[in-house]
């Protein structure tokens, strides 16, 4: 009865994480033996598992094979052409999109101008109106005399 309590009071010191080497040991020991408290049974499967768990070895034979060396000659030959390749390519792209850009404002400049020129064409139109009917009444004053 005695050591049931121990136990009990070493497990809830092991599940706080403040148990020391020594105490673990005491808990592997008690839950290997036979006779173990019917209220601590449950606890019998994890002890056990991290007994045998202890005894567990890796037999298999690692592979240790060096690394293959990377050729950075050629990496960098790669990044060269890339890189060319793109100012190039990129190049052309940008001297032709400028050239639209240019296109595009001369464009806009043209039809203002002309827009301008519409409306004051428009006006004069209307002015040479104005004159064909002064025409028309100074030649019925002439007319009449």
């Amino acid at each position: 009865m005695e050591l049931d309590k121990n136990i009990e009071k070493l497990l809830e010191k092991y599940f706080e994480a403040t148990t020391t080497v020594a105490e673990e040991e005491t808990l592997r020991a008690y839950f290997a033996e036979e006779g173990v408290a019917p209220h601590l049974e449950q606890y019998r499967p994890m002890f056990n598992y991290f007994s045998n768990a202890k005894k567990e070895r890796y037999t298999k034979q690692v592979p240790l094979t060096p690394r293959k060396k990377i050729n950075y000659r050629w990496i960098s030959v790669a990044a060269v052409a890339v890189l060319a390749f793109g100012i190039y390519f990129g190049n052309e792209q940008y001297q032709d999109y400028q050239e639209r850009k240019q296109a595009e404002y001369a464009y806009q400049e043209t039809k203002k101008a002309l827009n301008l020129l519409a409306e004051n064409f428009g006006k004069g139109t209307e002015k040479v109106a104005y004159l064909q009917e002064f025409e028309a009444a100074k030649q019925k004053i002439y007319n009449e005399n």
